[in-house]
């Protein structure tokens, strides 16, 4: 079983044990380190007292002035030495020659210590040296005779015991401090994990923080508005959307429902228990479609959460999405052109211009069959040539020409695309261009449509000689929101268009000066690259 899924109580349990063992490792180092340091000083001390018992020995001090003195010397420091539990005893004449040694190889030999030059200058003193048998605490005492001079030194040293060795003494100590952690420490610990699971309603951490991050990320990204309550009705989250509808600003986090929106009455739901859904409010001007649920853990309703959709904005993004808007003003805009032709027709008939009336008829209907069949022949969806249809017949409605280069055609669709996206592409990019004139009085105002593709790109082009973009709206035009056409836009048109060829990942070019018209082109792979993920967008 790994870590991350191991259940909570036993995590709780190890991290528990885990730093009441951290706890005795850093209390024994530190215990071992005062032994250490203690064991220093009692072997120094001792090591001092044994090196002034040496030197003060008569046969010591007659042997140091003697020519093979250790004769008469080793024997008698060896005796001490044993008595003493003295790891070695040195006795150096003035000349550093070695007057008692454990070797006795070495007696008589000339000592190459390093530590010995102030103990040759009348000076008592320990110190610590790394040996071939380990580290020892060394104590140097000087050697005087009856008149007061130094005539040698006398070494002492004790072995200090290794960290085993500190360990093997204090064993029993450890086994029963451990003993003891261990119980509490285990016990403790997963009487406090049961208590934490109990409370977190049997999730585990990662699980928590997890339905955290997903819970508020949701919220924030959801284009409903999202208000939820506790048990007592107090606020616990409402989502930037929720603010927006409701025309709100700042934190009511823990605020009473009833004092920030009563007329949503979610709180209503909080007794009853019973869920509410499509239930229309109104707040202020705004008509709002509103689902009330309640929140359930274990059978008991602990709070209540509100999602609810502004009516008017929802009806509108529905009608930019499905195209319907488009096809509504197209069908509008063509019962209004036949209505025109059949008026036209009829006067010229009361006139008693028979032969006008009959050359208008074909004039029309050749134009219209020209138009119908050229776009039918080159285009593979009956969607789409209906829809260019219309913005021809709103084109002349409106008194601007609408051209579609005869050089067009679509045969298939590129790989990431259908449909429905070549219809909110062109439908947007035309609607936008109408608008464009709606600040400007020309003579001639024109709109070109060009759609044309090859085995490796499709390009579509609409350019118009309309009022054009100011230079500082050039990168904000495809932002969710922004328009120009003001209270009436949406501003969510050319973001829909954005995305669409962010997906077919394809890119867009902006060529625009204000006053003179915009050109938009848009460019489509029709052969998918793998890895090929971002949108590109120049010309700016």
């Amino acid at each position: 079983m790994s870590l991350k899924r191991m259940p909570i109580r036993w995590k709780i349990t190890i991290l528990s044990f885990g730093i009441v063992l951290f706890a005795i490792l850093i209390g024994g180092i530190i215990i071992i380190g005062n032994t250490i340091e203690t064991k220093e000083d009692s072997l120094g001390e001792r090591a001092l007292v044994t090196g002034r018992t040496v030197a003060n020995l008569s046969a010591v001090k007659e042997g140091l002035i003697e020519s093979e003195g250790w004769k008469r010397i080793n024997p008698v420091v060896e005796r001490i030495r044993t008595v003493n539990n003295s790891d070695y005893i040195v006795v150096l004449n003035m000349n550093r020659v070695r007057y008692s040694h454990p070797v006795e190889e070495k007696l008589g030999t000339l000592s190459a210590g390093k530590d010995e030059g102030p103990a040759l200058a009348e000076h008592s003193y320990t110190s610590k040296a790394q040996g071939e048998s380990g580290k020892a605490v060394r104590g140097f005492v000087p050697v005087m005779n009856d008149d007061h001079e130094q005539i040698g030194v006398v070494i002492v040293g004790n072995l200090l015991p290794s960290v085993q060795e500190i360990l093997l003494e204090m064993k029993n100590e450890i086994l029963f401090v451990l003993f003891l952690t261990s119980l509490f420490g285990i016990t403790g610990s997963w009487l406090l994990a049961r208590h934490i699971k109990e409370q977190t309603y049997r999730l585990e951490p990662h699980e928590i923080v997890q339905l955290l991050v997903e819970r508020t990320a949701t919220f924030q990204a959801m284009n409903e508005g999202v208000v939820a309550i506790d048990k007592e009705g107090k606020i616990t989250l409402m989502n930037d959307k929720a603010k927006m509808i409701l025309g709100l600003d700042g934190d009511y986090t823990h605020q009473s429902i009833k004092n920030v929106i009563p007329d949503i009455k979610l709180a209503d739901v909080l007794p009853s228990g019973e869920v509410a859904f499509h239930e229309e409010i109104r707040l202020g001007s705004a008509l709002l479609m509103n689902n009330r649920i309640p929140i359930r853990v274990d059978n008991r309703t602990i709070g209540a959460v509100a999602i609810f959709q502004d009516r008017t904005e929802v009806t509108k993004l529905a009608e930019e999405l499905t195209g319907v808007k488009a096809f509504v003003d197209a069908l509008r805009v063509q019962n209004h052109e036949h209505m025109n032709k059949l008026h036209t027709i009829a006067g010229l008939i009361q006139l008693d211009k028979k032969e006008d009336a009959l050359n208008f008829v074909f004039e029309s209907t050749e134009k219209q069959e020209k138009l119908s069949k050229f776009l039918v022949n080159k285009f593979k969806d009956y969607s789409l040539s209906g829809l260019l249809l219309s913005k021809v017949s709103r084109g002349r409605e409106l008194g601007i020409e609408v051209a579609i280069d005869e050089q067009s055609r679509l045969e298939e669709y590129p790989p990431l695309l259908d449909e429905h996206d070549f219809v909110l592409i062109l439908g947007n990019l035309i609607e936008n261009a109408f608008h464009s004139f709606d600040q400007v009085h020309r003579e001639q105002r024109w709109i070109d449509i060009s759609i044309t593709q090859n085995s490796q790109n499709c390009t579509i082009a609409v350019e118009d000689n309309g009022e054009g973009i100011p230079e500082d709206e050039h990168r904000r035009v495809f932002d969710k929101g922004f328009s120009t056409k003001g209270n009436e836009g949406s501003g969510i048109g050319l973001y829909l268009v954005k995305n669409i060829v962010g997906k077919s990942l394809g890119n867009i070019e902006v060529i625009s000066k204000q006053g003179e018209g915009t050109s938009i082109f848009i460019h489509i792979p029709m052969v998918y690259e793998e890895g090929l993920h971002e949108q590109k967008t120049t010309g700016y």
